[in-house]
Protein backbone atom coordinates (compact mmCIF):
# COMPACT_ATOMS: atom_id res chain seq x y z
CA UNK A 1 0.00 0.00 0.00
CA UNK A 2 1.36 3.20 -0.90
CA UNK A 3 1.82 5.96 2.74
CA UNK A 4 2.77 8.83 2.20
CA UNK A 5 2.63 11.36 -1.07
CA UNK A 6 3.94 14.39 0.25
CA UNK A 7 4.11 16.91 2.79
CA UNK A 8 1.07 18.50 3.72
CA UNK A 9 2.28 21.06 6.21
CA UNK A 10 4.86 22.17 8.73
CA UNK A 11 3.30 23.55 11.63
CA UNK A 12 5.74 26.00 13.96
CA UNK A 13 5.02 26.98 17.78
CA UNK A 14 5.84 30.35 18.40
CA UNK A 15 5.82 32.98 20.77
CA UNK A 16 4.77 36.24 18.21
CA UNK A 17 2.22 34.81 15.26
CA UNK A 18 1.88 37.76 14.00
CA UNK A 19 5.89 38.55 13.91
CA UNK A 20 6.80 35.77 12.40
CA UNK A 21 4.38 35.74 9.67
CA UNK A 22 5.92 39.40 8.70
CA UNK A 23 9.19 38.83 9.21
CA UNK A 24 8.94 35.29 6.67
CA UNK A 25 6.88 37.62 4.73
CA UNK A 26 9.34 40.47 4.09
CA UNK A 27 12.41 38.50 4.53
CA UNK A 28 11.46 35.26 2.61
CA UNK A 29 8.69 36.59 0.66
CA UNK A 30 6.39 33.90 1.90
CA UNK A 31 2.81 35.76 1.93
CA UNK A 32 1.09 35.93 5.31
CA UNK A 33 -2.58 34.66 5.09
CA UNK A 34 -4.75 33.82 8.55
CA UNK A 35 -3.12 30.54 8.54
CA UNK A 36 -0.03 30.79 7.16
CA UNK A 37 0.46 30.45 3.55
CA UNK A 38 0.29 27.57 1.10
CA UNK A 39 2.45 26.47 -1.79
CA UNK A 40 1.09 24.66 -4.56
CA UNK A 41 2.58 22.07 -6.58
CA UNK A 42 1.64 19.71 -9.63
CA UNK A 43 1.05 15.94 -9.00
CA UNK A 44 3.54 14.26 -11.05
CA UNK A 45 1.42 11.40 -11.34
CA UNK A 46 -1.63 13.77 -12.55
CA UNK A 47 -0.25 17.16 -13.41
CA UNK A 48 -3.16 19.15 -13.90
CA UNK A 49 -3.90 18.72 -10.69
CA UNK A 50 -2.47 21.02 -8.25
CA UNK A 51 -1.87 19.92 -4.93
CA UNK A 52 -0.78 22.55 -1.83
CA UNK A 53 1.52 22.05 1.11
CA UNK A 54 0.61 24.68 4.24
CA UNK A 55 3.16 26.70 6.56
CA UNK A 56 1.57 27.95 9.44
CA UNK A 57 2.44 28.67 12.81
CA UNK A 58 0.73 28.28 16.56
CA UNK A 59 0.77 29.86 19.65
CA UNK A 60 2.88 28.66 22.41
CA UNK A 61 -0.22 27.38 24.28
CA UNK A 62 -2.36 26.17 21.51
CA UNK A 63 -2.93 22.67 22.29
CA UNK A 64 -3.59 21.51 18.65
CA UNK A 65 -0.34 19.24 19.34
CA UNK A 66 2.19 18.94 22.20
CA UNK A 67 3.22 22.22 23.74
CA UNK A 68 7.03 20.43 24.43
CA UNK A 69 6.62 19.81 20.60
CA UNK A 70 8.38 22.68 18.67
CA UNK A 71 7.46 21.24 15.42
CA UNK A 72 4.67 18.87 14.05
CA UNK A 73 4.62 17.75 10.70
CA UNK A 74 1.67 16.75 8.16
CA UNK A 75 1.97 13.71 5.69
CA UNK A 76 -0.16 14.00 3.16
CA UNK A 77 -1.63 9.70 2.23
CA UNK A 78 -3.60 8.06 -0.13
CA UNK A 79 -6.02 5.97 1.92
CA UNK A 80 -6.61 7.33 5.87
CA UNK A 81 -8.42 4.35 6.84
CA UNK A 82 -6.42 1.64 5.20
CA UNK A 83 -3.02 3.46 6.56
CA UNK A 84 -4.56 3.64 9.85
CA UNK A 85 -5.80 0.15 9.79
CA UNK A 86 -2.55 -0.98 8.75
CA UNK A 87 -0.55 0.85 11.51
CA UNK A 88 -2.79 -0.06 14.32
CA UNK A 89 -1.78 -3.86 12.86
CA UNK A 90 1.61 -2.63 13.69
CA UNK A 91 0.80 -1.34 17.04
CA UNK A 92 0.71 1.63 15.79
CA UNK A 93 -2.22 3.60 18.04
CA UNK A 94 -4.11 6.48 16.99
CA UNK A 95 -3.86 9.50 18.77
CA UNK A 96 -7.82 11.02 19.40
CA UNK A 97 -10.24 10.75 16.83
CA UNK A 98 -10.31 10.87 12.74
CA UNK A 99 -11.64 14.19 11.60
CA UNK A 100 -13.61 14.85 8.04
CA UNK A 101 -13.88 17.96 6.35
CA UNK A 102 -14.36 19.55 2.46
CA UNK A 103 -11.03 19.49 2.22
CA UNK A 104 -9.98 15.93 3.58
CA UNK A 105 -9.71 13.36 6.28
CA UNK A 106 -6.95 13.86 9.27
CA UNK A 107 -5.89 11.85 11.82
CA UNK A 108 -2.91 12.02 14.59
CA UNK A 109 -0.40 9.35 15.97
CA UNK A 110 2.90 9.43 17.69
CA UNK A 111 6.23 8.54 16.77
CA UNK A 112 8.88 6.06 18.60
CA UNK A 113 10.18 9.73 20.56
CA UNK A 114 6.20 10.97 21.50
CA UNK A 115 6.25 13.46 18.15
CA UNK A 116 2.55 13.42 17.26
CA UNK A 117 1.85 13.46 13.53
CA UNK A 118 -0.75 14.57 11.37
CA UNK A 119 -2.37 12.36 8.63
CA UNK A 120 -4.10 13.65 5.97
CA UNK A 121 -6.20 12.86 3.09
CA UNK A 122 -6.39 15.83 0.99
CA UNK A 123 -9.37 16.83 -1.43
CA UNK A 124 -6.90 19.28 -3.04
CA UNK A 125 -9.68 20.80 -5.20
CA UNK A 126 -11.33 22.22 -2.26
CA UNK A 127 -8.95 24.82 -2.24
CA UNK A 128 -8.29 27.96 -4.38
CA UNK A 129 -4.80 27.54 -6.28
CA UNK A 130 -5.22 31.68 -6.54
CA UNK A 131 -5.18 34.45 -3.96
CA UNK A 132 -3.27 36.48 -1.35
CA UNK A 133 -1.64 33.45 0.50
CA UNK A 134 -0.82 31.11 -2.18
CA UNK A 135 2.97 30.44 -3.46
CA UNK A 136 3.18 29.05 -6.89
CA UNK A 137 6.07 26.79 -7.58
Amino acid sequence: MKKVTGIGGVFFRVKDIDAMKSWYEEHLGIPKGPYGASFTWRLRSNPDQVALTNWSFFAEDNDYYPQEQSVMMNFRVENLEALLKELAQSGIEQVGEMEEYEYGKFAWVNDPEGNKIELWEPVDGAFPDEGPNIVKS
